[in-house]
């Protein structure tokens, strides 16, 4: 039988504005380079006002929506459970996930008053991503959110590991796994940082559970979480947690574990500008693909060719003409 949608994402509902920066100006605001820190609202309106003269291009955003996005832009249904204030910056949201061709709970719920989360993306000259995000309401994601029905509708559900930040989040998570699990629906997560990692390792098991069926990191965030300086033995680590997954490599390339062996997937050379996006774009391709019957080796191939597209330029989405080229391709 099969089901309405391919992947049921749940993840936080940022607004994106991104930024282009030197690493002098991060230093000079004293922000970490590289990685996502949560910050107060006061402390990300200083930093916008520091940045006012710079471009800004705006999206909806969060990790798992960027992955929902381009399956949804690949020809995938999806379906993305979120948060979002009733704003305009919640409007604006809404509009753009169904714009998008996705479905989501907003449709059917009245929004809450309060601020819709926002993430400063800053990239540097050596395209590294440095994220400043206030959560807003996405804080207060919780299982109210979440579809049921609509979970246990499809192949797979996604999701986020930035959802380990807020209590209720995580909650949310664990509970959207339980349901799939229970209607034989297949599990995936995304490790999404390596603060994540290092700093929320147990509330990362929590909603791992007793195992998933795919996880997605890269090669920092795999040795974090198992407390190594060592891939092979990061590797091992994951083979506890999960029946298969994919760690990206950046211009090394992937690697896959589909449950059995492990396939080294060849990186497709550009000159990268902006990581933004780039394992978020992995993981929708690797979705879709799996959701339509491919191999986990072509899968691993389409995920690395969007992904080395992504990072060819500014911004986490490309264009729908874009990313019907890239479909050619399998």
């Amino acid at each position: 039988m099969s089901k309405k949608y391919h992947v049921y994402g749940v993840g936080n509902a940022l607004v994106d504005m991104e930024f282009e920066v030197t690493p002098e100006v991060l230093q000079g605001m004293g922000i970490d380079k590289g990685v996502m820190t949560l910050v107060d609202e006061p402390r990300q309106a200083e930093i916008v006002v520091k940045l006012t003269n710079l471009h800004c291009k705006r999206c909806s955003g969060g990790s798992a929506a960027n992955t929902m996005v381009a399956i949804s832009q690949l020809g995938g249904k999806g379906f993305y459970s979120c948060k979002v204030a009733n704003d305009e910056a919640g409007t604006f949201y809404l509009e753009d996930l169904l714009n998008c061709g996705l479905e989501t709970n907003l449709r059917y719920r009245d929004r809450e008053s309060g601020t819709t989360g926002k993430c400063l993306v800053m990239v540097t000259p050596d395209a590294d991503r440095t994220m400043n995000t206030f959560l807003g309401i996405t804080e207060t994601l919780s299982q109210s959110e979440l579809v049921p029905d609509a979970i246990a509708d499809s192949e797979y559900i996604y999701l986020e590991g930035y959802l380990v930040t807020s209590p209720t989040g995580k909650n949310a998570a664990i509970k959207a796994r339980e349901i799939a699990q229970q209607a034989g629906v297949l599990t995936s997560l995304s490790l999404s940082d390596p603060n994540m990692a290092s700093f929320f390792k147990n509330g990362l098991l929590e909603m791992i559970g007793s195992g998933l069926d795919l996880i997605f990191s890269n090669e920092t965030e795999a040795m974090k979480l198992a407390d190594t300086h060592n891939l092979d033995d990061a590797i091992a680590y994951l083979k506890t947690l999960a029946k298969r997954f994919a760690i990206t490599r950046g211009a090394k390339g992937s690697l896959i574990f589909d449950g059995e062996n492990l396939l080294e997937i060849a990186p497709v050379p550009v000159q990268a500008v902006d990581s933004v996006g780039a394992g978020d774009m992995y993981a929708g391709a690797f979705l879709y693909s799996i959701t339509h019957g491919k191999s986990y080796t072509q899968a691993g191939d389409l995920a690395s060719l969007a992904a080395s597209r992504i990072v060819s330029r500014f911004g986490a989405r490309l264009s729908n003409e874009e990313m019907a080229e890239i479909r050619q391709a399998i």
